[in-house]
């Protein structure tokens, strides 16, 4: 046996944040949008992929707060956008390839010319969201601070109220991590994003802790607090704004104490990325 080091080529570029559940209705898009906006406004050159271009939520968000820049005459601040069409069900091999390639040289291309790139995925498992996960520096996962939602990342034993096993959604992303690994020798930070926490403690909100806990030490992702169930984001959502442009797009400093402790939470997340360097990578293979 000959031992040899293979150099892997690390990445060099902007930092990839995928917003990904294979879950609808955990905030997935409302999360990117304020992730864009905040990295925005700090100066940072900012790419927004849509890969479910099917639902397009985040696709559509940003469509009205093109319309809210050209109807109030605003000079507030966009991402460059770009979507992925929907594949069509009879979709060939060779297509489907082709289809992965493009979204490939899509995101490639996108962090080597910006600071940041938000990537919002489908609440589905697809070969173009497991493509997405696998080029995540930080892989965000929100869930509602529910037993129900809790199922995305591990199944639970009702009676004896203890992590089963992880879901098929943990266990593809345990599989992009090593595919991350395997193309450029870089790591995906994992971070599940708690939503919709409630001001008053409950039974469930212990206990859904404490498994989020249990299964975090055991595939190895981080836990932080998310958004609070707020009217205030979907309204904002028709007219494209995020928390963070109410006192530049309404033109006030009032700023209401409701509205603080969202902007709060943004910046929390925020802060819970790492934005690192890519270090250069080698690998030991043999032969």
């Amino acid at each position: 046996m000959l031992g040899f080091t293979k150099k892997i080529e690390p990445k060099h570029g902007g930092h990839v944040i995928v917003v990904g559940n294979e879950k609808g209705g955990s905030g997935k898009s409302t999360t990117a949008m304020h992730l864009i906006v905040a990295m925005l406004q700090s100066g940072r050159s900012v790419c927004s992929i849509d890969v479910d271009a099917r639902q397009g939520t985040l696709s559509r968000y940003i469509a009205n707060r093109a319309s809210f820049i050209k109807a109030m005459d605003n000079d507030i601040k966009m991402p460059s956008h770009y979507t992925v069409d929907p594949s069509h069900e009879m979709m060939a091999e060779t297509e489907a390839a082709e289809e992965l390639k493009r979204l490939e040289l899509m995101i490639e291309g996108a962090y080597l010319n910006h600071d940041a790139v938000v990537i919002d995925t489908p609440g589905s498992a697809s070969a173009l969201s497991r493509l997405a996960h696998s080029y995540a520096d930080t892989l965000i996962t929100p869930i509602n601070d529910s037993l129900v939602d809790l199922d995305v990342l591990g199944h639970v034993d009702p009676r004896k109220m203890q992590i089963m096993g992880p879901s098929h959604y943990a266990e593809m992303v345990w599989e992009q991590k090593k595919n991350r690994a395997t193309r450029d020798g870089g790591s995906i930070d994992w971070i599940v994003m708690r939503n919709r926490l409630s001001n008053l403690v409950s039974h469930n909100n212990r206990e859904v802790e404490r498994l989020v806990s249990d299964l975090g030490s055991r595939i190895r992702f981080r836990t932080i607090p998310g958004f609070s169930e707020r009217v205030i984001f979907r309204e904002l959502f028709l007219v494209g704004l995020t928390i963070l442009d109410l006192k530049e797009a309404a033109g006030t400093h009032k700023v209401s104490s409701s509205h603080q402790a969202a902007r709060q939470e943004v910046q929390g997340i925020i802060g819970a990325i790492n934005f690192i360097p890519h270090d250069q990578t080698e690998v030991k293979t043999g032969t």
